[in-house]
């Protein structure tokens, strides 16, 4: 008998989603084996530049799939620790930087498979008009949407609200509440709280915000649309799909 693919899982999530609404899924981290991770692996960006413990995709590619096998049996017992998120700065306009973060690329990989996990149950629940950070919508969508909103209904004003600093200012308490909902699996709900207590490396001094998502972090995308989802918005921002991460 043949194991289940990464796609069939994935599938298998999103159907139950679909038929049951109001399901709590309490048992997904046991999905997420090698063949997930290097599913993750091929999802994840290779070009970024590598985050504290200074190792590239190119050097973690040489030893794969120990390399995998060794992630998954940290994962698998608990021990995985998450390595805090190296900070640099970019200019947003002439008066103000932005951060930018760096997460270690096998970090990147196993926020890409929970992401992957978390995305199977919310695109199912996420609204049509929702486009950021979602495979298959862009911020074109968005504008064409508003566009034909707009023509529809005969709107002459339009108020443009802009949530600052959305990501350095998410509440991890009423963050995991909302995931609870849906998604109330223990092992994954931890791997989240480590994610979010790894703390910011710039330069010698390690920082540990108490709130926000990681800089960067390819967990924060889908993170933010469950938040905005479940607090009542759903904010057309820009990036997505697959590669929607900051570095």
């Amino acid at each position: 008998m043949s194991l289940p693919t990464v796609s069939t899982k994935l599938q298998w999530i999103a159907e139950q989603a679909v038929r049951d609404p109001g399901r709590v899924f309490t048992t997904l981290a046991h999905l997420i084996d090698v063949d997930f991770l290097k599913e993750a692996f091929h999802c994840t960006r290779k070009d970024a530049a590598p985050g504290v413990d200074g190792v590239t995709a190119e050097e973690y590619a040489k030893n794969l799939d120990e390399n995998l096998r060794d992630l998954h049996e940290r994962l698998r017992t608990g021990r995985y620790k998450a390595p805090p998120v190296k900070r640099g700065w970019v200019d947003k306009d002439e008066a103000e930087k932005r951060p930018i973060g760096k997460p270690g690329f096998e970090d990147k990989i196993a926020q890409r498979a929970v992401a992957m996990i978390l995305g199977a149950v919310y695109e199912q629940d996420f609204e049509s008009f929702s486009h950021g950070f979602r495979k298959g919508h862009s911020q074109h969508q968005a504008l064409a949407e508003l566009r034909e909103q707009c023509r529809a209904v005969g709107v002459a004003w339009i108020v443009d609200a802009d949530v600052a600093k959305f990501f350095d200012s998410l509440d991890w308490n009423l963050l995991l509440k909302i995931i609870k909902r849906r998604v109330n699996d223990g092992a994954l709900l931890r791997l989240i709280g480590k994610w979010l207590n790894a703390g910011v490396m710039e330069g010698v001094t390690l920082i540990h915000p108490e709130k926000g998502t990681p800089q960067g972090g390819v967990i924060s995308p889908v993170l933010s649309n469950i938040f905005l989802h479940l607090t009542g918005g759903t904010y057309g921002m820009s990036n997505q799909g697959c590669a929607a991460e900051a570095s």
